[in-house]
């Protein structure tokens, strides 16, 4: 009966997992049942929301170049045309760039995502109950991840228990059919977490994830600037539609 203990072992992590994933999401529907009721977005809150700090400063680097105030080019290069900011996010953008008014693309996406002015708007978003707290470990994808773990770690006990050259009066294949049980469990969990909370958002509480779901996702027509950066705002940096664009993006920190 040596494989007793690891089964006890694998209900206990797959019981856990699959607790805590039902608690999170539960938990998360009734503290944002009415949160952001009659709020609209902001392009940055959007970014935010949908991407974290990296992606209102990519959004940013977007509005900026597609108004000409700023040259993006296709090696990976930033360029200020107009140094005045008109609000903390460009600003910050353009301060990262610094006073010779040109560096590489990925630092200044760096430096833009860590300003104070992404801090700001994070703190707002938390404040409404649209946005999760940073480091707060309690999100729907956190118990989501913890619930694929278990089920991974539920397959590794199965496995030590049917590959240990030990005798037992139950035969091999038993002994895997009980060790099914939790591993069922676990896949029964992510496949209603998948039916019922998907997408799962790092950054956005359910609330928030209401409110984005309202927003456009296509580019619309070139000439609407505003669902174009709603799109990049919601998708990334693939909603972009420029090649230019997209090669200057495509650029990355060199590693040294």
């Amino acid at each position: 009966m040596f494989w007793v203990p690891l089964l006890l072992l694998a209900w206990a992590v797959a019981g856990a997992a699959c607790l805590r994933l039902c608690l999170t999401a539960v938990r998360g529907a009734v503290a944002g049942h009415d949160t952001g009721a009659g709020r609209d977005l902001t392009l940055y809150e959007a970014a935010f929301l949908s991407g974290g700090p990296a992606r209102v400063a990519d959004v940013t680097l977007v509005a900026m170049a597609r108004q000409r105030r700023l040259l993006l080019a296709h090696t990976g290069w930033a360029t200020v045309v107009d140094p005045r900011g008109r609000d903390e996010m460009e600003r910050s953008v353009i301060g990262a760039i610094g006073p010779e008014g040109q560096s590489p693309l990925a630092p200044v996406r760096t430096a833009a995502a860590t300003a104070d002015a992404v801090r700001g708007i994070s703190e707002r978003l938390v404040g409404a109950g649209l946005a999760v707290p940073d480091g707060a470990g309690t999100t729907v994808a956190d118990a989501v991840r913890q619930v694929r773990l278990a089920g991974t770690a539920v397959a590794g006990l199965a496995a030590a228990a049917l590959l240990m050259p030990v005798p037992s009066d139950m035969p091999r294949h038993l002994v895997a059919l009980w060790f099914t049980l939790p591993l069922i469990l676990t896949l029964g969990c992510l496949a209603i977490a998948r039916f019922e909370v998907h997408p799962y958002s790092r950054w956005a509480s359910p609330a928030g994830q209401r409110l984005l779901g309202a927003l456009p996702r296509s580019a619309g027509e070139a000439g609407d600037d505003r669902t174009y950066l709603t799109s990049v705002a919601v998708r990334g940096i693939r909603a972009v539609g420029e090649p230019e664009l997209r090669a200057a993006f495509a650029h990355r920190e060199p590693h040294h």
